[in-house]
């Protein structure tokens, strides 16, 4: 469990992806990656933490991420193989948004 706020910083236990949180919502919550807890800057990964192959979904750098309602996003600061997972729910990259015509 992890309490998130906009410019935390978090990093893969298990693989090279590093994101900070833009924007959170209140509360304890379960940041994953590649099926094991994020870490903060000073936690060190346990011993023999291994990524949970289904969870290898990968994360790419400069993308932001968010859950299925957008009260989380998070900005992928370094790319990693594991994918990102929120409270059981997968993250997807935000996709942009549509500008208006300008007929």
């Amino acid at each position: 469990m992890a309490s998130l706020k906009a410019g935390s910083k978090f990093r893969s236990a298990v693989c090279d992806a590093q994101v900070m949180v833009i924007k959170a919502p209140a509360g304890e919550h379960t940041l994953l990656c590649g099926g094991v807890a994020m870490l903060t800057g000073t936690e060190t990964a346990a011993a023999g933490a291994a990524a949970d192959p289904a969870q290898l979904g990968g994360t790419l750098i400069g993308k932001r991420y968010v859950n299925a309602d957008e009260s989380l996003e998070l900005l992928c600061t370094k790319g990693g193989q594991g994918g990102m997972v929120f409270d059981g729910a997968a993250l997807e990259i935000k996709q942009a948004k549509q500008l208006p015509s300008s007929d």
